[in-house]
């Protein structure tokens, strides 16, 4: 972030309760422009208050935010016209067209006939909707309907985008396309925050993520920092001769300090590994006693690791949370 610059989000001690239940519990958020922020978390976690108060649409109980320097309570008209929200529900009117509904919202975000119908057309191409342009949303796929929700948010062109579990119950094939469209927002300028229960999406696509469980911000960094924090890489190796299994056991127990697990078909060994430089010493120590390698693979844990031991269940666990009480 530049010093002349706002962030693109701050949040300090932020706090929402239903029914004297703390949802939101303290969260504090730092979002830089121009990047993809994450909010990882199970279902109830929080994300979706959190998301509401950063977007006007929930008041704070307590703490502050801003976007762009503009505070979202007392200047909460200012951040409407600075951006853009996608919920985990479509906005959309199914019983129109896509050309209509595009039409409909530019109308009411004041523009005049013709630049309507030019912005129309602009986000119908960019979101490959053209060809279905006519077709009533009904009748549309849910990658469809999530592509064109997504293009109403954008008629204004804000720069700053909220998408609230963005690919949501889409087939791996419209997932991708999503990921795709949301990195050429912000290649084009926009920052993106998005909230997500899929540790893979949130891998994929964010640069820094702050993983919420249970109305608190439990850890946050970019996904490498995060996963560094689980704990050493894991050395996997295949023996292609099952003969030399024992051998090649007993030698990565020497070098690496650690006895090597075996796999149950008694071929592949992994242990962890503290020290990446010692694989080349091992792979010298392997081939000198002429023990051959189908495989070797030096793993980091991954965002799953990294759920489980900061907050002890997995992300898609859910439960009758906040985002129920919110909504």
């Amino acid at each position: 972030m530049s010093l002349s610059q706002p962030c693109a989000v701050q949040a300090h001690g932020l706090v929402k309760a239903f029914a004297g239940k703390r949802a939101v519990d303290g969260i504090d958020l730092e979002v830089d422009a121009g990047t993809i922020y994450g909010v990882l978390g199970p279902n109830g976690a929080g994300k979706t208050t959190t998301l509401r108060m950063l977007s006007t649409l929930l008041r704070p109980d307590a703490g502050t935010a801003s976007i762009f320097g503009h505070d979202v309570v007392r200047e909460a008209q200012t951040v409407r016209g600075l951006i853009g929200v996608t919920g985990q529900d479509a906005s959309v009117d199914e019983a129109l067209s896509a050309e209509e509904n595009l039409y409909i919202f530019s109308r009411l975000h004041g523009m005049g006939h013709a630049a309507a119908r030019q912005r129309t057309r602009e986000l119908l191409a960019e979101f490959g909707l053209s060809d279905a342009a006519k077709r009533p949303v009904k009748h549309f796929s849910g990658g469809m309907r999530r592509r064109l929700d997504l293009a109403a948010s954008l008629i204004s062109r804000p720069p700053l985008i909220f998408l609230d579990e963005p690919t949501t119950g889409l087939d791996p094939r419209t997932r991708t396309q999503m990921w795709d469209t949301i990195r050429t927002l912000v290649a084009a300028g926009s920052t993106v925050l998005l909230t997500t229960q899929y540790l893979d999406e949130a891998d994929q696509l964010a640069g820094r993520i702050g993983v919420i469980d249970r109305g608190r911000l439990v850890a946050e960094g970019t996904p490498d920092q995060l996963k560094d924090t689980v704990g050493a890489r894991t050395l996997q190796i295949t023996v292609t001769d099952r003969s030399q299994v024992a051998r090649a056991r007993a030698t990565i127990a020497r070098l690496l300090g650690v006895e090597p697990a075996l796999s149950p078909e008694q071929s592949e060994l992994s242990a962890p590994l503290t020290d990446t430089s010692l694989v080349t010493d091992l792979l010298i120590a392997l081939r000198t006693q002429g023990i051959e390698i189908g495989s070797l693979a030096v793993q980091k844990p991954t965002l799953d690791d990294v759920f489980l031991t900061l907050t002890g269940h997995n992300p898609a666990e859910e439960s009758a949370e906040d985002e129920d009480l919110a909504a």
